[in-house]
């Protein structure tokens, strides 16, 4: 069975050029225009006690995004933001003086004309921008990766996107969504993937996700003492790391991040311990679709490297551990549906707290009684039978 991987992060610290991205005051704006929507709730921040109990800690707190908008993912929060944003550039206006009334009135879609938004996708960000896009009464056109599942496709499709299935992996799918969107009259793309030349968008994502981690920590009250978090290209953990870091500037926090071992950018990027990137590429077989994304966002990379402690690599058995533990919890802490990318922090945490094997690494973070873990179930069960298949049958590698 392939095992966890972990490095410490040891490499050189920057100026943090890019930590404001993710400036409290910033993110409390966003935060305004997504509670402006009708439909906004505010999604449970779980707290497994008994759980926690059982391993001999203080706290174990699971922030449930299957609440999201109906949607069953956060990814929604990044979309609509970045699109919110694009359309206030384009009236001249601060994100702060529009609400969701005024964004859907005739007058501002006479004054910004039709937009169309691409996307690459493996389904929840391409379901966001879709629901996103038909609620702001625009367009969008999804690229999704070979080996995407039809069910997330077809949920894309019901939000009104022209979405497709290509025979490329998710970051050539990035490549085809800027070029179509380069063609198009009216064409943006919002991508959470950052590059030289595009980081505007991708860091609006970023505030977007802000509104779910100041959520969690107005709803905890008190500052945690680990937060793990999961990356794909590190838009998400840049974002929760980054909020931290502002929001807490005396630090005190020990940050994890979290990646899928057939994608993991960052954790090999750590391990080099240069600061430069390391991109991974090929097909990148893991159940952990949401995170099979080889190229990190420059953006967040500067965050990450400067802010995170630990860099752990996950194999698949990992994130099916976590979806049983949060599907069937222990007596009286409630049950989280969680996905296959959205299970693997809790996956990783319980593997710590069990195997004698990682025991060192488990001192290195000290965890212990007095610990107060925050964690992000980003998505539900995106793909219902997939999640039975694994929680159920205890199948988890791809067939």
């Amino acid at each position: 069975m392939e095992q966890i991987k972990w490095v410490h992060n040891q490499m050189a610290k920057t100026e943090d050029e890019t930590l404001p991205v993710m400036a409290v005051k910033e993110i409390e704006k966003v935060q305004n225009f997504h509670q402006s929507f009708p439909m906004y709730e505010v999604t449970p921040l779980q707290s497994l006690q008994h759980l926690a109990g059982y391993y001999g800690l203080g706290g174990i707190y699971v922030k449930d995004e299957s609440y999201r908008f109906g949607l069953n993912a956060f990814k929604v929060l990044g979309g609509s933001a970045a699109m919110g944003k694009h359309i206030a550039k384009v009236l001249g206006k601060d994100l702060s003086e529009l609400t969701y009334d005024s964004f859907t009135s005739d007058d501002t879609k006479k004054q910004v004309g039709e937009i169309t938004f691409f996307t690459a996708t493996d389904g929840n960000h391409g379901r966001g921008v879709a629901w996103s896009a038909n609620k702001l009464g625009q367009k969008s056109v999804v690229f999704m990766p070979k080996g995407s599942q039809a069910i997330r496709l077809h949920n894309i499709q019901k939000e009104g996107a022209i979405a497709t299935i290509e025979e490329v992996n998710y970051d050539e799918c990035v490549r085809l969504a800027t070029a179509a969107a380069n063609k198009t009259p009216g064409g943006v793309v919002v991508q959470d993937t950052a590059w030289d030349g595009y980081t505007e968008i991708p860091a609006w994502i970023m505030q977007g996700y802000g509104t779910m981690v100041k959520e969690a920590l107005d709803q905890l009250g008190k500052k945690p003492t680990h937060v793990f978090v999961q990356a794909g290209v590190g838009s998400l953990a840049g974002a929760v790391i980054g909020y931290v870091a502002n929001r807490y500037p005396e630090g005190g926090i020990t940050n994890v991040v979290v990646e899928a071992s057939e994608a993991a950018c960052l954790y090999k990027s750590a391990k080099a311990g240069d600061g430069q990137i390391r991109i991974v590429t090929g097909d990148m077989p893991t159940i952990m679709a949401g995170l099979a994304c080889g190229e990190p966002n420059t953006i967040s990379w500067e965050i990450l490297k400067n802010h995170t402690d630990y860099f752990v690599s996950c194999p698949d058995w990992v994130a099916a551990k976590g979806m049983c533990v949060l599907g069937a919890p222990l007596k009286g802490d409630p049950q989280v549906i969680s996905g296959e990318s959205g299970a693997v922090p809790l996956g990783f945490l319980a593997s710590l707290m069990e195997d004698e094997n990682l025991k060192s690494l488990k001192d290195e973070l000290g965890l212990n009684e007095e610990s107060v873990v925050l964690l992000f179930s980003t998505e539900g069960d995106t793909d219902p039978d997939h999640y039975r298949h694994i929680v159920w049958n205890h199948h988890f590698e791809e067939e």
